[in-house]
C-alpha cells in the first residue's frame, strides 16, 4: 500500500478552520464523489458520504476543520487583534506567519511582557504590514479568520507538515473511501465540521445517521520525545486503538473486535489511554440511545503547532486497519 503524498500535501494546505470549512469541504467532495453512492452537505456543513450496504449503519468520522485565530479588533496602526479558534498557545503562536482566506498573510507578534512564560493572546497581535487602519480594513474585517500559513515537509520515514489535525484523518477516510469493496455494511464517511470548537459537526450529523456503530479518526500525542509524560504511544509503533480519553471509555465490544482484527491481519497496533482531550467518538457515542463506538488514533507529535508529526508506516497501518473493519461482519 502506498502513501499518497500528494492527497495530504493537498489537504493540509487547504484553508478551512472551524467554521469555515468550505474550502476543504469541496476539496474532499472532489476526491470522493466518484466512489460513494449519496454526497450530501448538511445545514452545518458536514460532509456525508455514504457507501450503500445492506448491514450494519456505520458512520466514520474524521473532522474537517483546523485551528485558526479570529480578528476582534484593528488599531488606529493597522495591527490586529485576535482571540482563539479552537486551543492555540501563544508560546508556539509567536512569531508565526498566518494567512487569512483571501491570501493576506501576517505574523503573530507580542507586546513587551517581563515574564515570557506568562504570555497570554490578549498580550499579541497580528501585523499584515500596513501603514494605518484604513489600509489593514480594505485587507481584513473583523470575524475574519486566519490560520498557520501551511507547508508540507516529508522524509521517507515521516511526515512534518501544518494541519494533520485531523487532516490525517481526513486522508485515511479517503483512502478508505477508495478501497472498499467488499463491504456489506452501510457506510457513511462523515468529513466533520467545528470539532476544534466542541464537536459540534460529530453531534448534528450522528442525530441524522443514527449509526449502530462509529468509528472516529483522529490524531493523540506521543511519549516518545525527551522526557516526555508517561504515555505508551510512540511513532512507528503501530496504529493505535483508543481505550480512553477526556470525552469516552470506548465500547469494549468493538474495541476488542478491533485488536482481533490487527492481530489476525499483522497490522502494528497500540493501545491508547489518553488522559485529556477527544474525538468526534466522545459526541456520537451519547446520540439518542447511545451509539457504540471506538476511534483508530494515529500517533503525532507536537499536536496543535506549527509543525505536527507523523509516521507514515502508522498511517497505513491505521487505513489498513480501517478497511478490514468496515469489511468486518460486526455484531455487538
Amino acid at each position: 500500500m502506498d502513501f499518497n503524498s500528494k492527497l495530504l500535501e493537498e489537504l493540509v494546505k487547504t484553508y478551512g478552520p472551524s467554521g469555515n470549512e468550505t474550502k476543504i469541504c469541496n476539496y474532499i467532495k472532489g476526491q470522493i464523489e466518484k466512489y460513494v453512492d449519496e454526497i450530501i452537505i448538511d445545514s452545518l456543513g458536514n460532509l456525508i458520504a455514504r457507501k450503500k450496504g445492506n448491514g450494519k449503519k456505520i458512520m466514520i468520522a474524521a473532522h474537517m476543520d483546523q485551528i485558526g485565530f479570529m480578528i476582534t479588533d484593528i488599531d488606529d496602526n493597522g495591527f490586529l487583534r485576535f482571540t482563539n479558534i479552537g486551543g492555540v498557545s501563544p508560546l508556539v503562536s509567536l512569531n508565526q506567519h498566518v494567512v487569512f482566506e483571501n491570501g493576506v498573510l501576517g505574523i503573530i507578534a507580542k507586546e513587551p511582557v517581563e515574564d515570557i512564560s506568562k504570555l497570554k493572546l490578549s498580550n499579541m497581535y497580528i501585523d499584515i504590514g500596513v501603514r494605518d487602519k484604513n489600509e489593514a480594513e480594505s485587507l481584513v474585517n473583523i470575524g475574519d479568520v486566519c490560520v498557520y500559513l501551511p507547508h508540507y515537509c516529508e522524509n521517507e520515514n515521516t511526515v512534518f507538515t501544518s494541519a494533520l489535525d485531523d487532516r490525517i484523518g481526513c486522508y485515511i477516510a479517503i483512502e478508505a473511501i477508495k478501497a472498499v469493496n467488499n463491504s456489506s455494511n452501510d457506510l457513511y464517511f462523515v468529513f466533520t465540521a467545528q470539532e476544534e470548537v466542541g464537536t459540534r459537526g460529530a453531534k448534528t450529523s450522528a442525530y441524522r445517521i443514527e449509526p449502530d456503530i462509529c468509528i472516529s479518526l483522529d490524531v493523540t500525542g506521543s511519549g516518545d520525545t525527551p522526557k516526555a509524560k508517561t504515555f505508551a504511544v510512540g511513532l512507528n509503533k503501530g496504529t493505535a486503538i483508543k481505550v480512553k480519553d477526556q470525552s469516552i471509555l470506548t465500547h469494549p465490544k468493538l474495541r476488542n473486535i478491533m485488536i482481533d482484527i490487527a492481530k489476525n491481519n499483522n497490522i502494528p497496533y497500540q493501545l491508547e489511554v489518553l488522559e485529556h482531550g477527544g474525538t468526534d467518538s466522545g459526541a456520537v457515542h451519547l446520540t439518542k440511545e447511545g451509539v457504540p463506538s471506538g476511534v483508530i488514533s494515529i500517533p503525532t507529535r507536537y499536536i496543535h503547532s506549527t509543525t505536527e508529526m507523523v509516521s507514515k508506516n502508522d498511517v497505513i497501518n491505521s487505513l489498513k486497519l480501517l478497511i478490514k473493519l468496515l469489511e468486518h461482519n460486526i455484531e455487538i
